[in-house]
C-alpha cells in the first residue's frame, strides 16, 4: 500500500523534528518526509492529519501477553489487538510464560505465533534463568540467536548475587540488556500494599520501599563491576530514582522505566479496596509519585512501559489478599502520559513521545523508532485534544484501575510495517 499522512504535527524525537510535514509510505518503507509531497503513483491512500501529530510507532517494553499458557488472560492476537488501539506498534512480551520463555523453541514459537495471529511487532524477551528458578541460567546465546531483544526473570528477582554478575557479564558479549524485577521477597513476602500509613490504617501486610531498594543498590554495584546494561523495570520509589541518577552520573551503563500507574495513582487508591489497585511494585505514597515525575523530567527514567498484566475478572474479583497482582495497560497509557505528564506540564509532547518511541528502541537495539527516509514505516497518529471515558476495551482482560476515568489523548491511526491496523480509531481486519 502507497500511504502519504498530508498536515501532520510530525513529532520525531530521533531526528529532533517538530514540524508541519508530510509522510510518503511505499513497499512498507517511509520513503520521503517532507514539507510538502506530490505522488503522481496510483493507488496512494492519503491520510488527512492536520490538527493531529504524527510520530514514530509507539514502543512499549514491558507486556505479559501470557502465551503460552495462560490463553483465558490474554492471547497474542488479543494482546496485539490491545497494542493496536492503544497506538503501539512494537511491544516486547515478558518470558515468565507456561513453560517459561527460557529456550530457543519457546521464542520461535512466540515469533511463530506473533507472524500468524500478531497485529504489531513483537520482540520477546528471554529469562535469565532457567524455569525463572534463579538456579541456572539459561543459554543466552541460543536465545539471543533466536530473536530476544533482552533478558530477564520478570515477577521474581534473580535473588544469587553470583548468577546476577555472571548474567551481567555474559550479556555484554550479545549486547543485551538484562531487565532487573527488583524485590527482596524476604523483604516483601506476604505483603499486600506499600508499608506506610495506608497499609496501617487499612489493617493490610505492607511491602516496604526498602524491598526494591535493596536490589536496585545490589545490581548497581553489579552493573558498575562488570560494565554490563542494567535496566531497572517498573521504578516505583523515591530512593530508587535517587540511585539510578546517582549511577548515571557515576557513567554506569544503566536505564530505567516505570509505568503510568507509578506517576499517576498513590497507596490511598486502595482504601476503596478494588483489586485493580494491587500491582507489584505496589501504588506508593505522593512523595514517591513526584519522584517518579522528577525522574522522568531530568532524564534519570528513561522510558514509559505498560507492564501490561491481564487477569480474569474472577481472579480479581476476590479477597484484597487472594486476588492476584497486576493491570492492564496497553490501551490506556498513551491517554495517561498525555493527560498526567504533558498537560500537567512534567513533560513536554516532544519528551513524552521520546520516552515511549527512540529511547526504548536505542535500549533494545531496535531499528524502530525513527520516521527517517528507509525506516520501517511503523507510525502512530494522535490525536490529542480527543477526550474518552475509559470504559471498554480490545484486550482480553479489564482489569484497570482506570475505568471510569476520562482521559484526553488517543491513537487513532496505527500504522505497521506500511499497513494501517487501526484507522480512526477503529481496528482494520487484515
Amino acid at each position: 500500500m502507497r500511504i502519504l499522512i498530508k498536515g501532520g504535527r510530525v513529532i520525531d524525537p530521533a531526528n529532533r523534528i517538530d514540524a508541519q510535514k508530510d509522510i510518503y509510505i511505499e513497499e512498507g518503507v517511509i520513503k520521503k518526509v517532507s514539507l510538502s509531497i506530490k505522488v503522481n503513483k496510483p493507488n496512494v491512500k492519503v491520510i488527512d492529519a492536520r490538527g493531529k501529530v504524527v510520530t514514530p510507532g509507539l514502543i512499549d517494553m514491558h507486556t505479559h501477553l501470557r502465551e503460552p499458557g495462560r490463553e483465558d488472560e490474554e492471547t497474542i492476537a488479543s494482546g496485539t489487538r490491545a497494542a493496536c488501539k492503544g497506538g503501539f506498534t512494537s511491544i516486547c512480551c515478558m518470558p515468565n510464560t507456561q513453560p517459561v520463555t527460557d529456550n530457543q523453541a519457546q521464542v520461535e514459537l512466540i515469533l511463530s505465533k506473533s507472524q500468524k495471529e500478531g497485529w504489531v511487532n513483537i520482540y520477546p524477551i528471554g529469562a535469565i534463568t532457567k524455569g525463572l528458578q534463579g538456579e541456572e541460567m539459561s543459554p543466552i546465546g541460543e536465545l539471543k540467536k533466536a530473536g530476544v531483544a533482552g533478558i530477564t526473570d520478570d515477577g521474581k528477582t534473580v535473588e544469587n548475587s553470583l548468577i546476577m554478575r555472571r548474567a551481567l557479564e555474559y550479556s555484554k558479549m550479545f549486547k543485551l540488556p538484562v531487565i532487573s524485577h527488583c524485590e527482596d521477597k524476604n523483604l516483601s513476602a506476604e505483603g499486600l500494599i506499600n508499608e506506610g500509613y495506608v497499609s496501617t490504617i487499612l489493617g493490610m501486610r505492607g511491602i516496604p520501599r526498602q524491598a526494591e531498594e535493596v536490589i536496585v543498590s545490589r545490581d548497581i554495584q553489579l552493573a558498575e563491576m562488570t560494565g554490563g546494561h542494567l535496566h531497572i523495570a517498573h521504578v516505583s520509589t523515591e530512593g530508587s530514582v535517587g540511585m539510578i541518577r546517582r549511577a548515571k552520573r557515576m557513567d554506569i551503563k544503566i536505564t530505567a522505566e516505570t509505568a503510568p500507574h507509578y506517576f499517576t495513582l498513590t497507596d490511598e487508591a486502595v482504601k476503596t479496596y478494588n483489586t485493580n489497585t494491587k500491582m507489584n511494585p505496589p501504588l506508593r505514597t505522593k512523595r514517591d509519585v513526584q519522584a517518579i515525575k522528577q525522574g522522568l523530567q531530568d532524564g534519570t527514567i528513561d522510558c514509559i512501559a505498560s507492564d501490561h498484566a491481564p487477569h480474569l475478572e474472577d481472579e480479581k474479583n476476590q479477597e484484597y489478599e487472594l486476588a492476584p497482582f497486576g493491570i492492564i495497560g496497553l490501551e490506556t497509557m498513551l491517554p495517561l502520559v498525555i493527560t498526567e505528564l504533558v498537560d500537567k506540564k512534567v513533560l513536554t509532547l516532544r519528551e513524552a513521545i521520546k520516552k515511549l518511541t527512540v529511547n526504548p528502541a536505542h535500549i533494545l537495539g531496535l531499528n524502530k523508532g525513527t520516521l527517517s527516509p528507509g525506516a520501517d514505516a511503523d507510525i502512530t497518529i494522535i490525536d490529542t485534544k480527543t477526550k474518552r471515558k475509559i470504559e471498554t476495551f480490545e484486550s482480553q482482560s479489564n482489569n484497570s484501575p482506570f475505568i471510569g476515568y476520562t482521559l484526553r489523548g488517543f491513537a487513532v491511526y496505527t500504522i505497521v510495517g506500511g499497513r494501517i491496523c487501526m484507522a480512526e480509531g477503529e481496528l482494520v481486519a487484515g
